[in-house]
């Protein structure tokens, strides 16, 4: 079957199943369930009318459990048992408890991803921050604003694999006796005479070459939810500091700053999230080699590669406890706001 068309009629048939589903159960309820007739047709309507918001949410649970809930409880028990093959063939999970995570923890590559992840913690999130500030700073200050923000904020619509592969040309070195194809490289060796360096093999600065990446799709995200924060800063606020003197620079950093301090902390906050999960820039551009693994991309190697998913379930854990608190936060924060 040809993709578009098979597109086509999954688009169908999913409308149409959730019209039928709505339909159908809607009928059950008020004709066979609570019929509104009889002596208890008030009683009846008042108990379709509670059952009825349940009845409408239960795709989506059902689908939140089938997709969210589910492979929680199969990744934590997988994670505490050991996936042993039978000579016969057959496949037995036997409890180990906590052997994995010991596993997990005496394997140097482990360490090695989680110390990359906090470097990424630290560095991605402020610096996609701090320029996506400054540019909704700047853009709104410029005639042509609204051209450099469609071009700041172009990124976010490539992939991370991707952005992956157009870095990894752009990092590209070819042998010193060849033309360069690599931007990076060309200036190099344009500029110094020397020869050309394998950029995302150099221990420690690779991890900052894969992360420049990241900071460059996640500026445009990071510019438009501040830039519309500061758009809606009290225009009295600004004027007021303006009459007592104060400089473009301190009515920046203590006027504005301050009142679009939960906007900062939002963003900063789920671009965090983003980073805990890194995955496909890492695998597209060194697939971990070179000192450049990270906890997802582990992951992935303990599962697919190596075949050992108690390990490669607890690892996953790993990054579910590191994501938890961090989603729960904003969550909370966000219903904070919405009071």
């Amino acid at each position: 079957m040809h993709p578009a068309f098979a597109g086509l009629v999954t688009i169908v048939i999913g409308v149409g199943g959730c019209l039928a589903y709505f339909w159908l159960s809607n009928q059950f309820l008020d004709r066979v369930l609570f019929p509104a007739r009889g002596p208890n047709a008030g009683r009846n309507i008042n108990r379709a009318n509670m059952v009825r918001p349940w009845l409408f949410l239960f795709p989506a649970l059902f689908a939140l459990s089938l997709y969210l809930a589910y492979p929680v409880v199969e990744t934590i028990r997988l994670s505490l048992t050991e996936r042993i093959t039978q000579p016969d063939g057959t496949t037995v999970y036997q409890f180990v408890g906590l052997d994995n995570y010991a596993q997990m923890a005496a394997d140097p590559k482990f360490w090695e991803a989680l110390y990359n992840n906090m470097w990424w913690l630290i560095v991605v999130p402020a610096l996609s921050t701090a320029f996506g500030l400054l540019a909704a700073q700047l853009t709104d200050r410029i005639r042509w604003g609204n051209i450099a923000k469609s071009l700041i904020f172009m990124p976010m619509a490539i992939s991370f694999v991707g952005a992956g592969v157009i870095w990894k040309l752009i990092y590209d070195a070819r042998p010193a006796n060849a033309e360069q194809i690599g931007v990076v490289n060309a200036i190099y060796t344009a500029l110094s005479g020397n020869d050309p360096v394998q950029l995302l093999t150099v221990p420690f600065w690779n991890n900052f070459f894969l992360m420049i990446v990241l900071i460059w799709i996640q500026t445009g995200f990071a510019m438009v939810i501040l830039s519309a924060a500061l758009r809606g800063i009290p225009e009295e606020t600004i004027e007021a500091a303006i009459v007592d003197g104060a400089n473009p620079f301190q009515i920046f950093f203590k006027i504005k700053v301050p009142q679009i301090m939960g906007t900062i902390v939002v963003v900063w906050t789920t671009i965090t999230l983003v980073v805990l999960k890194i995955f496909d820039i890492v695998f597209a551009m060194t697939n971990g080699q070179w000192g450049t693994q990270v906890l997802a991309n582990y992951m992935f190697n303990q599962l697919f590669v190596a075949r050992d998913w108690g390990v490669g379930s607890a690892s996953a854990m790993v990054i579910m406890l590191l994501v938890m608190p961090i989603l729960v936060w904003n969550v909370r924060n966000a219903r904070r706001e919405m009071r």
